[in-house]
């Protein structure tokens, strides 16, 4: 049975403020790692990307937090990306708990006003190793009231060389501070780390449901213009036509109003959510299962329940805030053996990146489709009235006598001159509009124009990043990042070209692997990345960036490095 985050037994106010989050129900490692942190224990949560570390040691870290000003709660984090996610996720959850200030503090940004707002008090720290040392070593970091150090991503801090400056920063802590630990996977140093740094750790192994491939559901991602979704989600369901289908939201609100959308188009579909009274779920559970409701647009904790072997198609309206959602909305078709499909909708290109992440949590592909084609659907329609017209001339000359006679109607129009074929033309044409009145005409976005890159330098290969100018991402953010990342020199980073939507970059061919593999997935300006060889133009596997980019550096790779960071 699946737990609600209010069986945590935790206060109102954090409540709330998950729900403001569009959090309904705990994933597993939240369930399993808020009680064990609350309970004073210390633990090591073995959990992937995507599975809600950052409020199974959130929460936590609020409710042990008192407003004195002094430092009790210190977050580590590999990257300065990940501390800003992270800090922005506890300044969510604190929300609605007075007095509890939470502080990033990272490379890249000046680090007197770090040292300002630390003087005027800070209860929860997010940094990175290296700052944090910084900070400590000029005495503008206290730690001797200390009393959670959680340390999130380890092992990928770990491959970045921060153990060294992971032990001096728990060394001066309180020895009866709690200790967190959560890593993906459980390398030898973990151990170590684990070993001479927490006491009696219980170990939290989470998330092991994304590893498992789907195999009877087939998974597509339609890309949307801006402002479209509805209109879009109306053109497939129009297209598909599923006997019974879930449209799953992240929150109450869109329910709603995904709900009066699709009513108003003509559909049957009921909404479900958290907020509803029992008795009118009940009910609408039991007009689904029936067929008498074929779509039902719920959010993730409404829909853990649904226990129905004939759904034909799951459609994401939104993306799941936490991947395992995706596992459990998908889950819904395909079950008892047959075969179903998901579709997720998308309106940004930083989306894509998110749809990769999640290709790479599950093991499975999620396949890019076309938008159905307005004329097609169109044609599709015109050939059930042909085949409904013959079964209703069959009848007809079977002796079976309609409801409606036309007779009136035809001896009027034919009186006026015109002739049969004429009446009847113009009276299929009226059915094909009446037929397509409700169906929206969409064009996909427009694919860009393909760039110009510069020649390659001997040995280099250049690869692509989804992030761009319209994420006011510039050259010297991806040089950071690469370097964060990877531990690699910003010298040896050649041209870096960033176009509206994403990026192209220069590196010597020996190095694509490690980047492609330690960036793919890193955020980037808070949004996470998705990393592959670009293929020049003429191949056609290529992405199209837009014209007119702007250019990091010279291409050189010795000497003295561009002008990246400031």
């Amino acid at each position: 049975m699946d737990t609600t985050f209010s069986e945590l037994n935790l206060p109102a106010p954090i409540l709330r403020a998950l729900d403001d989050m569009g959090f309904q129900a705990p994933t597993e490692i939240q369930a399993r790692a808020i009680p064990a942190i609350l309970g004073g224990q210390d633990i090591i949560g073995k959990s992937h990307t995507g599975t809600g570390k950052t409020v199974a040691f959130g929460v936590p870290s609020v409710l042990h937090t008192v407003p004195t000003g002094q430092t009790q709660t210190l977050v580590l984090c590999p990257t300065r990306e990940l501390a800003m996610q992270a800090e922005g996720e506890l300044r969510k959850i604190c929300k609605y708990t007075d007095g509890v200030r939470v502080l990033a503090v990272y490379g890249g940004d000046p680090i007197t006003g770090q040292i300002r707002q630390l003087k005027r008090g800070v209860e929860i720290v997010v940094g990175t190793p290296g700052r944090v040392m910084d900070l400590m070593r000029r005495h503008a970091l206290d730690l001797e009231s200390l009393s959670l150090a959680v340390l999130d991503e380890a092992d990928e801090m770990l491959n970045m060389g921060f153990r060294e400056d992971i032990e001096t920063i728990l060394q001066t802590t309180p020895p009866t501070r709690q200790t967190v630990l959560f890593s993906a996977t459980m390398p030898p140093e973990i151990l170590e780390i684990t070993g001479e740094y927490q006491h009696m750790p219980a170990l939290i192994e989470a998330g092991n449901t994304a590893e498992r491939t789907i195999d009877t559901i087939s998974q597509y991602y339609f890309e949307v213009p801006r402002g479209e979704k509805e209109r879009a989600l109306t053109l497939l369901l129009h297209a598909q036509q599923p006997r019974l289908s879930i449209i799953f939201c992240n929150t109450k609100k869109m329910v709603d109003e995904l709900g009066r959308c699709l009513s108003e188009h003509g559909f049957q579909a009921s909404a479900l959510h958290g907020d509803m009274k029992q008795d009118m779920r009940t009910s609408v559970m039991n007009s689904f299962k029936s067929g008498r409701t074929p779509i039902l647009i719920a959010t993730d904790v409404a829909a853990r329940g649904i226990d129905v072997d004939d759904v034909d198609a799951v459609y994401n309206f939104d993306i799941p805030q936490d991947f395992e959602y995706y596992i459990h909305r998908i889950g819904r078709t395909g079950r008892a053996g047959r075969t179903g499909a998901s579709y997720t909708l998308i309106d940004s290109p930083r989306q894509i990146s998110i749809i990769r992440s999640i290709e790479r949590f599950t093991h499975a592909k999620i396949e890019r489709k076309p938008l159905p084609d307005y004329h097609a659907i169109a044609a599709q329609r015109s050939e059930k009235l042909c085949d409904s017209l013959r079964t209703a001339l069959l009848e007809k000359n079977n002796g079976v006598a309609s409801r409606f006679s036309a007779h009136p109607i035809l001896e009027a129009l034919t009186a006026d001159g015109y002739t049969t074929e004429m009446v009847a033309e113009i009276a299929l044409e009226h059915l094909l509009h009446h037929e397509m009145a409700s169906i929206p005409e969409i064009h996909a976005p427009k694919p860009e124009k393909p760039a110009k890159a510069a020649p390659l330098h001997e040995g280099c290969v250049r690869l692509r990043v989804s992030i761009g100018r319209s994420r006011n991402v510039a050259p010297n953010h991806i040089v950071g990042a690469i370097t964060e990342a990877t531990g690699i020199s910003g010298k040896r980073i050649g041209k870096i070209q960033c176009f509206r939507e994403y990026s192209l970059m220069e590196i010597p061919g020996e190095l694509a692997q490690r980047i492609i593999h330690k960036l793919s997935g890193h955020a980037i300006g808070g949004t996470p990345v998705d990393v592959r060889l670009y293929r020049e133009p003429g191949d056609s596997r290529h992405d199209h960036p837009d014209r007119r980019p702007r250019r990091h550096g010279g291409g050189s790779f010795k000497g003295k490095p561009s002008r990246r960071r400031k």
